[in-house]
């Protein structure tokens, strides 16, 4: 098993930048991909990142390319999501997640919600104009 547990949110002004954390615990080495996604009220949940843990690939949609960073320490157990220059619509709880199956490998998108089998309680993430 794996838990994760999410850390960094918090409320921040147009065009700021925040950095989430995401501690991994338990057989972290089982992990295939790490991925971050998001849920703004009333919405379904999206990623916003995800890495190949064994070749620190990532991968971004057009909505937070360019302005979203997904990183992994793995020497410490750590993954990262360095958001810079934040908009209102980024305002959401955003949630860590585990791919330890290897489904995401199969996948030509890695950021399947029903591909990830382990996720954290989520960080809220407040983004004013």
């Amino acid at each position: 098993q794996v838990q994760l547990l999410e850390s960094g949110g918090g409320s921040v002004q147009a065009g700021g930048s925040l950095r989430l954390s995401c501690t991994l615990s338990g057989y972290t080495a089982s992990t295939y991909y790490l991925a971050w996604f998001r849920q703004a009220p009333g919405k379904e949940r999206e990623g916003v990142a995800s890495i190949y843990t064994r070749g620190d690939v990532a991968a971004y949609p057009d909505s937070v390319r360019d302005r979203f960073t997904i990183s992994q320490d793995k020497a410490k157990n750590m993954l990262y999501l360095q958001m810079n220059n934040l908009k209102p619509e980024d305002t959401a709880k955003y949630y860590c997640a585990a791919d330890t199956r290897g489904y995401s490998l199969g996948d030509k998108y890695s950021l399947r919600i029903r591909n990830y089998n382990y996720w954290g309680q989520g960080t809220q993430v407040t983004v004013s104009s």
